[in-house]
């Protein structure tokens, strides 16, 4: 019995439609026939047992059909998690609503046809399940939609909460769960199909025969179990109870005993009853003699008990070797791919530097930040481009910190394009939406947009020609601080930090009072030999009313102006010590396809909230076009930051960029590093810079429920086999490397750090130095 996690970041593009196709198999389905097979982005958590198998299945839109297997009568058991499924059944559709059931027969003569995204969790019981149990034919003439009502209800709710707890199940907890499972759809199946008699008996028979296995496998504990007690208790005749196991090929007693050994050969392999003995498994299946159940058991199964219960346990050690546990052995959830992938050719690609330089006329463009022209704390695949530039041109983006608010005398006074995108007053908000919530803030009330995103992005820039498929990539030319213009600060650069209650450390403060948050206001030195900054002051945040009224006890909605009489200014704050600077800026992103408002905070395939302090000047990022134009935006500048940015911000610092912005076309792409990019790809003078989240298209793997889902179940631990899989594939298809030598020089030359775990998708990144292919280039 395993766990095992699919998704298509571990895949070269020419290899995940296989892939895919083996995930849907191992659940009995397939692509639908005359449908475009699907090799987006997907995700899959799989779990089997002999004979049982559960998926919980996220994907973009497809189409997908039984596996025929006459000889199987159980169906398949698919529950919708979301709105969009239709069911082809002959010449009849229906919308499936999220929530029912689908019992799907194994033959040709349906499909299902996920109009938005396949969002299932598919459930697949073969007779292999049933160990010898006598189940009755079951004819099922077409699928069937059913309501989660009565027991539906029940095997939905637990096919659900399993599916949702697949990987932290032990062997033992599945074990007894794998067999709920098989016994509920056994019954709900039982209830929803005409049941099919065999020949020389009748389908009356047939139902009273798997009533009566029902009754046994309840009462095989029993040791007095006899035909006589089991046919009265049925209200039949003894004869007409062994005319009914004849017409199913078999007798009373000889099913009886497969059923008891059977169940002994389950607990008997269950690392979990090892402390029961063989004879208390005997006596808890009906065995009364030990010396009967070992003949017995050997007869049936080759091994005495003994043999068979220490051939399992040597089976188990040697399963969980490979899980890379050190110390005394645990419970396995063994990862392993279903059938190792052929090491591809040496391509003997070499690494360029930044490729595709444009020898047409280039021309520069400057966009200014105003309040017209940025978007505060959201991306959107529907906002108007601010101006269009073709591939190769430089253009100079002017970026704002949402912190300039920490201090507004410092960041804000005196700064036309601060005043105006920062203008808040009783009766007027230039820039109203701040977030990806509701304008109204009916969720918390905290203001237009509700703060589901913080970030003051300046953009859109149209890329001329970028479609979908493309790759843009981003050279970043220059920063420059924006200095203060206040006329008693003209000249001088300012940056705020603020240990928030969204940062890591929250919930490990020491120091009275508990909880708080504080903020620490900075002045940047960019002109100095060595660049670095300076702590000025800092303060406690105290609750803060914005000028609509609204009371923010905590940092909690972005662009709330600071008043200078509400705080107490602690000075001498970090003495002596001179922070280098990383200018850099925590967000470049194109627009991502999935919604129409994304939240800023959490980064993804599209970029976004990279927050990695090496995309600084001589950088490159590479971001996938995901929609017609790519629709670029720029912003969270940042002076510098540690990784990990603990706290949950860096020393946030508004900031001037130059970029160059070059187009590679997707038929343009093969050859290229950045070929089959699915993900941000960085690129330094000196390194490769990976990056790895803990869902690395949360959208698509959560749908609907994505932008909330992923602040829930974020971690390192998924982070880092994202970095781990997205390198390997790197690795493998881009420098020609087997697994193996992928695997062997990662653990050797390969540095993964935390990139940031304060922004809803935590971040892993790992860095490949181009050193180690110099002699290979």
């Amino acid at each position: 019995m395993s766990f095992r996690p699919f998704t298509s970041e571990s895949y070269a593009e020419g290899e995940r439609p296989d892939a895919w196709r083996d995930v849907l198999s191992a659940v009995g389905l397939q692509p639908a026939t005359k449908t475009a097979f699907y090799d987006g982005h997907a995700t899959a958590s799989h779990r089997t047992a002999p004979g049982l198998a559960l998926s919980r299945l996220s994907a973009g839109s497809q189409s997908v059909a039984a596996v025929p297997q006459a000889h199987e009568d159980l169906p398949i058991a698919l529950l919708a998690i979301e709105d969009g499924a239709v069911l082809r059944s002959g010449d009849s559709h229906r919308i499936v609503p999220s929530g029912h059931l689908l019992l799907l027969p194994r033959t040709r003569d349906w499909s299902i046809a996920f109009q938005r995204d396949l969002r299932a969790i598919v459930l697949s019981v073969t007779s292999d399940a049933l160990h010898g149990r006598i189940s009755g034919k079951l004819k099922f003439a077409k699928p069937q939609v059913i309501a989660p009502i009565g027991l539906a209800d029940v095997v939905c709710r637990t096919i659900e909460a399993t599916a949702r707890t697949l990987e932290t199940l032990s062997d033992a907890e599945w074990s007894t769960v794998a067999q709920s499972l098989v016994d509920l759809l056994l019954t709900l199946a039982h209830r929803q199909a005409v049941p099919v008699s065999e020949p020389g008996s009748s389908a009356t028979q047939a139902a009273t025969l798997h009533r009566i296995c029902q009754s046994i496998e309840r009462r095989l504990d029993d040791a007095t179990l006899t035909p006589a007690s089991v046919a009265q208790a049925e209200g039949i005749s003894e004869r007409y109870l062994q005319k009914l196991f004849e017409s199913a090929g078999d007798n009373f007693s000889h099913y009886v005993r497969e059923r008891r050994l059977q169940r002994a050969w389950t607990d008997l392999s269950n690392p979990a009853e090892a402390h029961h003995s063989i004879s208390e498994i005997a006596y808890r299946w009906g065995f009364a003699d030990s010396a009967h159940f070992s003949r017995s058991f050997r007869a049936r199964f080759g091994l005495s008990p003994r043999e068979f219960r220490q051939q399992k346990a040597e089976q188990a050690v040697t399963s969980a070797v490979p899980r890379g546990q050190r110390g005394w052995p645990q419970d396995a959830l063994a990862q392993q791919r279903a059938s190792p992938t052929a090491a591809p050719a040496r391509s003997g690609i070499a690494l360029p530097a930044p490729a595709n330089d444009q020898d047409a006329q280039q021309r520069h463009h400057h966009l200014a930040v105003s309040a017209e022209r940025v978007h505060w704390g959201y991306f959107s695949r529907s906002l108007p481009p601010q101006l269009e530039i073709a591939s190769g041109d430089t253009i100079t983006i002017e970026t704002l910190t949402q912190h300039a608010s920490d201090d507004p005398e410092l960041m804000i006074a005196g700064d036309e394009g601060a005043l105006s995108v920062f203008g808040w007053t009783r009766t007027k908000k230039n820039v109203d939406r701040r977030g990806a919530g509701p304008m109204d803030a009916s969720v918390f009330g905290r203001g237009a947009g509700e703060g589901f995103g913080v970030h003051i992005c300046t953009g859109p820039v149209a890329i001329k020609d970028a479609q979908p498929g493309d790759v843009l990539e981003v050279r970043i030319l220059d920063i420059v601080p924006r200095p203060s213009r206040n006329p008693n600060h003209a000249g001088r650069v300012f940056g705020s930090s603020v240990a928030a209650w969204w940062g890591y450390h929250y919930n490990e403060l020491i120091a009275s009072p508990q909880p708080r948050e504080a903020v620490t206001i900075y002045e940047i030195f960019a002109g100095d030999p060595e660049p670095h900054a300076r702590a000025l002051y800092s303060y406690r945040w105290e609750p803060q009313t914005d000028p609509a009224g609204i009371v923010h006890a905590t940092y909690d909605y972005p662009g709330v102006p600071v008043a200078a009489d509400s705080i107490k200014r602690r000075h001498g704050v970090l003495d002596n010590i001179r922070i280098p600077l990383r200018p850099h800026f925590g967000v470049i992103a194109v627009a991502p396809r999935e919604a129409d408002f994304v939240d800023s905070v959490p980064p993804s395939y599209f970029g976004g909230n990279l927050d990695n302090w090496r995309i600084g000047k001589g950088a490159t990022v590479y971001l996938p076009v995901a929609v017609p134009g790519a629709l670029l935006s720029v912003g969270d500048p940042h002076a510098t930051q540690g990784d990990g940015e603990l706290s949950g911000t860096a020393i946030e610092c508004s900031m001037t960029g130059t970029f160059q912005v070059i187009l590679h076309k997707k038929t343009q792409l093969a050859g290229q590093p950045f070929a089959d990019l699915t993900y941000p790809l960085i690129e330094t003078a000196t390194d490769w810079v990976l990056t790895g989240f803990s869902h690395p298209n949360y959208l698509a793997e959560f749908g609907a429920q994505g932008q909330s889902e992923v602040y829930a179940t974020s971690s390192l631990d998924l982070a880092m086999k994202d970095a781990f899989r997205k390198m390997r594939r790197f690795l493998m298809h881009i420098k020609g490397l087997s697994e193996d030598e992928a695997i062997a020089l990662m653990s050797a030359a390969v540095d993964f750090g935390v990139t940031q775990v304060v922004d809803g998708n935590w971040g892993v990144h790992a860095i490949l130095s181009k050193r180690l292919f110099e002699d290979a280039d």
